[in-house]
């Protein structure tokens, strides 16, 4: 019978925590395997006959459920705060998985070649979306002096002229959320189809896992500052007001060829979204969980949870955020975890704050909470107001009060 055990972890000297695990039923198979992670844990087992033995194992936190071949044992804690090791001896954990993802090297296999190279040939131009977005400067000033002055014809020449072209580059913002619409909907195929888990997607396909990363990251980034540029929609509400006169009025423009009435519709409805980016994947991962009837909510709604418990893992495990050649990606991990509570609580039934939601959002919001305050003020209001279901009574106290 195991009696106690004894972790020593690689570089941080050693640590010991005397417990009584018990009841585990004796002759169980231990399993041995390398850990990338370095911790090294010693049982300490004794037999009928007060024979006292001591076995060492390598192997990582995410390994240790192996260990026990009864899936009904259950330990007995004596002490608390003994972290994931005693969640996985205790089975608490399996609802979160861990294991490393390689945000900065990941490259696709000959099986993920394909669907890598179309989200790959959109993703090539979010940055310069972002850009575009990023220098928007509006037309308020002409808009203003045009709106005072009614009847010199000049300014109404001169604000028309300068909304113009921002209507033809507000135009492109939308056409690429069409296009990543349904580069997301391509990913979720490839990441959610039997007969692997969404666990096992994600670890075997690292490279669509980066991609649909990227997506998250790409959004969050974009509803960032469109949030902070209210010129975006003044702007085309100029726009639409200025077109419906001129059609009253019998004057042709040729911007209509480019945005006529029905984009002009479309467009409009996306830009009141506080979070028009955010919507289009909501949207788009709702769709394809209707237009895919065969396939379980939960493949998807798991693919999600499962995305923001390795990014937690990662980011609160030492071992695994110093692999990170960059300070960039510890903040690319941190949206891309917001971004999928973000999207599993709009596309889950009960979302992402209900006791039963398979993600840890207490220790989501922690590990942003210890970061510095200027790189999560953003995050943490994102999941305060754009996320679905927070204030549903349903959502515990504490996780409400974490995000006052």
């Amino acid at each position: 019978v195991i009696t106690e055990f004894v972790t020593t972890r690689h570089g941080w000297g050693r640590e010991t925590f005397p417990r009584k695990l018990l009841p585990f039923a004796s002759n169980k198979n231990f399993i041995e395997c390398n850990c990338n992670l370095g911790l090294c844990v010693w049982l300490i087992s004794e037999t009928p006959e007060s024979k006292r033995t001591v076995k060492k194992l390598d192997f990582c936190s995410g390994c240790f459920h192996s260990l026990f071949t009864d899936q009904e044992t259950r330990v007995k804690r004596q002490f608390a705060g003994m972290g994931n090791l005693l969640k996985v001896l205790t089975r608490e954990i399996e609802n979160y998985p861990h294991f490393f993802l390689d945000f900065e090297n990941a490259q696709p296999t000959a099986g993920e070649r394909e669907v890598w190279n179309q989200v790959n040939s959109v993703l090539q131009e979010s940055e310069s979306i972002l850009g575009g977005l990023q220098s928007y400067k509006g037309a308020g000033q002409e808009i203003r002096d045009a709106i005072q002055n009614p009847s010199d014809h000049s300014l109404q020449e001169k604000a028309w002229n300068s909304v113009c072209p921002l209507v033809i580059k507000l135009k492109r913002f939308y056409s690429f959320s069409l296009k990543l619409e349904k580069a997301l909907q391509s990913l979720l195929e490839s990441l959610t189809c039997p007969p692997l888990t969404p666990t096992q997607h994600l670890e075997r396909e690292q490279a669509l896992a980066k991609q649909f990363a990227e997506i998250l990251h790409f959004t969050l980034r974009f509803d960032e500052l469109k949030m902070r540029n209210p010129a975006i929609q003044n702007d085309f509400s100029y726009y639409r007001r200025t077109i419906s006169r001129n059609q009253i009025n019998n004057m042709n423009l040729d911007i209509e060829n480019e945005v006529n009435n029905e984009m002009a519709n479309r467009m409009s409805l996306f830009y009141a979204e506080a979070t028009p980016m955010l919507k289009t994947l909501s949207n788009a991962t709702t769709s394809f969980v209707t237009e895919n009837k065969t396939l379980p909510l939960e493949n998807t709604t798991d693919c999600l949870s499962t995305m923001a418990s390795v990014c937690k893992v990662m980011l609160e495990t030492p071992e695994y955020s110093s692999r990170f050649s960059s300070e960039d990606t510890l903040l690319f991990c941190m949206r891309v975890m917001v971004g999928v509570i973000i999207l599993y609580d709009h596309v889950h039934p009960n979302g992402a704050f209900n006791k039963s939601s398979k993600i840890d959002m207490k220790g989501c919001i922690k590990v942003l909470k210890d970061q510095p305050a200027d790189n999560v003020e953003g995050l943490l209001n994102a999941l305060k107001f754009t996320t679905k279901h927070l204030n549903d009574e349903t959502t515990p106290k504490n996780i409400r009060t974490m995000l006052q």
